[in-house]
């Protein structure tokens, strides 16, 4: 089997980027060659322009910004949770708190720098169980430290880097490749920058992707959620 690169932007705020990450790594899994996917994390925000330390519940901001109530709100954020959970994952709607995902994304660049797309998906998997099941603020550096550290990031390095704009550019590199591509939704998933698959789709359609990154096909793309 040809090797296959997968790339994926994504953001920590996304819960259909949590999903999609863990059917991502069920259809390796399942195919043919696992050990021959690797899968390398890009920098999406989806709400760039959220205060550091809003603190906020997510319930809160969703209602305010889309004119409804709390129900409202949580109808809309219980949509994911439900689909997510025959994969596995506890969404906690309402516990969730507004946090700005930049500098979560210079540390899963450290991960990807420092132990390669093992620890890099680590520290993206602590983050995601943090900020959708424990309720965690995500944007707050002491916060961070010990996420990082959990996921097995070296301790010192990472204070270093949350203490500096160290990847700063990384992040902003990734959001660049992102508009040149035309990404406007995320997840999406890129396998041997050929085919391109955009949200959480089933595992078998993202295994579908798989096989299409080598079975010699022009380049193809296929959108929706």
């Amino acid at each position: 089997m040809t090797a296959v690169e997968i790339d994926v932007w994504a953001d920590v705020v996304c819960p259909w980027c949590y999903i999609g990450k863990r059917r991502l790594e069920q259809a390796i899994a399942e195919s043919a060659h696992p050990a021959d996917v690797t899968v390398t994390y890009h920098a999406y925000e989806l709400d760039p322009g959220a205060p550091v330390g809003d603190g906020s519940l997510v319930l809160s901001w969703l209602a305010e910004r889309y004119g409804t109530d709390l129900d409202g709100a949580r109808e809309m954020a219980e949509r994911p949770a439900v689909l997510g959970r025959p994969d596995g994952l506890e969404i906690n709607v309402d516990e969730q708190r507004r946090a700005n995902s930049f500098d979560a994304h210079r540390i899963i660049a450290l991960g990807l720098a420092q132990g390669g797309h093992a620890l890099q998906a680590a520290v993206l998997e602590r983050l995601y169980s943090a900020h959708f099941t424990e309720g965690r603020q995500i944007d707050d550096i002491e916060t961070l430290q010990r996420l990082g550290a959990e996921a097995g990031l070296d301790g010192r390095r990472l204070s270093a880097v949350l203490a500096s704009r160290e990847y700063a550019d990384h992040v902003r590199q990734d959001e660049r490749a992102a508009t040149e591509i035309g990404i406007t939704g995320v997840p999406f998933f890129m396998a041997n920058r050929k085919v391109a698959l955009s949200g959480a789709h089933s595992v078998e359609v993202i295994g579908q992707l798989i096989d299409a990154a080598t079975d010699g096909s022009p380049e193809a793309m296929t959108q929706g959620a």
